[in-house]
């Protein structure tokens, strides 16, 4: 059997960490088996999707390289839906209801109040054509309901091993509003199989939703020539550092967001891909081996906890085991290639792309000195070397160590200052010939450059 999967996001907002993580997972499960990836665009409710939203998905998952092999848009699908609603009309599986939400909600209240569950009644079933025509002429519109069978419904689950939902437990789930919106549950079914899904990856708080799905699953292909209901993942959710939730209207988690701030996108998806699992949370050498290494069987069942202080730590590792050919085009987008010995120099002391500004102003100028001590500037002039090459630094040093007696920091910090203006940076050795001989004269004459 070949594997398929698909993620089927909203554009209603920006994609957050929290679902980039399921495609991620989808993508990583598909591509390591050698299976397909479907981008279905969830645009149902046309008031509220965008085209904007809907682009920025695509260069979101574009960006982090979470290509698709197909792409669908649901809202261009309600002739599939409408099918798939008569047949479970005509078999008696959907069924109109006519209660209001402030009926339902007095419901409810009256049922915890008698120490009952608070669950559908299936009232509407017992609703005479007369009552539902009464209905109607008072101007109430009816929302459909699926009749589950109420039975203990089971799966193998990738993630969590054996699991049940008794159906008998819950409301029969409404799949059509009174406005004629499909809700999300039953365009998915119709989905997956007229797509041809093998497995639904996501979230463990969709388990329960898991149990009446299957129930649609069987009800439409039972009078569709047969079939079995596609294999089922929940993965644990996401937390934060502290143990709370994550809330996905935190705008500094989106993705978009993200990219803005620096982050590199194998950093993103490494850390994503890696947390809450056994694997060391190190940065991957592309998305595809982060594929070729996902296995359920490495995710624990514990929330994940999403820290950003590993993702940094992650950003600067990428950055720093970048070679200099893919770091080339974006170092001349930002004005910053000065050469591949540039760059070896400065990478290791980079935490995000754009810090490289200010190493290439170093090199460049201007940079105003600071001298603590004159005397130890002049001393450092006249020592310089005549050429400035790899070794001129470790001769430069020994040689103002001997003539000053300095040592340690108190020979290498005043001269960094000196040259850079900064008590941290590159490694001196490196940026002194990128400097050049001209420059490290000015700056130890106290003059900016």
């Amino acid at each position: 059997m070949s594997v398929k999967v698909r993620f089927a996001p909203s554009p209603t907002g920006k994609l957050h960490v929290g679902n980039v993580r399921t495609a991620l997972v989808n993508w990583m499960f598909a591509k390591g088996q050698g299976g397909s990836f479907i981008l279905r665009i969830d645009d149902t409710d046309l008031a509220r999707s965008t085209p904007e939203f809907e682009q920025g998905i695509e260069d979101d998952l574009a960006w982090l390289g979470l290509l698709w092999d197909e792409r669908y848009n649901q809202s261009k699908r309600f002739d599939r839906y409408e099918a798939a609603a008569e047949r479970l009309k005509a078999s008696g599986r959907l069924y109109p209801a006519y209660e209001t939400a402030e009926e339902l909600d007095r419901r409810r209240k009256v049922q915890l109040s008698r120490g009952l569950p608070p669950i559908y009644d299936r009232a509407a079933l017992n609703l005479t054509e007369a009552e539902k025509a009464a209905y109607e002429a008072e101007g109430r519109r009816p929302h459909w309901r699926f009749k589950l069978d109420g039975k203990r419904v089971a799966w193998e689950d990738l993630s969590r091993g054996h699991a049940e939902v008794d159906t008998a437990s819950m409301s029969d789930p409404v799949l059509i509003r009174e406005d004629g919106l499909f809700l999300y549950t039953l365009p998915s079914v119709v989905d997956d199989i007229d797509m041809g899904v093998t497995h639904v990856i996501r979230g463990e708080d969709h388990v329960t939703n898991t149990g009446a799905q299957i129930e649609i699953f069987e009800a439409l292909l039972g009078d569709n020539g047969g079939g079995s209901a596609p294999a089922f993942a929940h993965m644990p959710l996401l937390v934060g550092a502290d143990g709370q939730a994550l809330s996905k209207r935190l705008g500094s988690l989106s993705i978009s967001e993200m990219r803005d701030q620096g982050y590199e996108p194998i950093a993103i998806t490494s850390h994503l891909g890696r947390i809450g699992t056994s694997d060391p949370l190190e940065v991957a050498p592309s998305i595809q081996a982060l594929g070729a290494g996902f296995a359920f069987s490495k995710m624990g069942r514990s929330p994940a906890r999403y820290d950003t202080a590993d993702l940094d730590r992650l950003n600067a590792q990428a950055l720093h085991a970048m070679d200099y050919a893919t770091a080339k085009p974006r170092l001349a987008a930002l004005d910053c290639d000065l050469g591949e010995a540039f760059w070896i120099a400065v990478r290791p002391n980079l935490s995000k792309l754009a810090d490289v500004v200010e190493m290439a102003r170093i090199v460049r100028g201007p940079v105003t000195p600071v001298i603590e001590d004159a005397a130890f500037a002049e001393a450092a002039l006249k020592l310089l070397p005549g050429t400035i090459d790899a070794g001129a630094w470790g001769v430069w040093t020994e040689a103002v160590k001997a003539e000053t007696g300095a040592k340690g920091k108190g020979l290498f910090m005043p001269l960094r200052l000196i040259l850079t203006g900064q008590a941290h940076g590159p490694d001196m050795a490196a940026m002194i010939v990128l400097m050049g001989r001209e420059t490290l004269v000015k700056r130890l004459k106290g003059e900016a450059g």
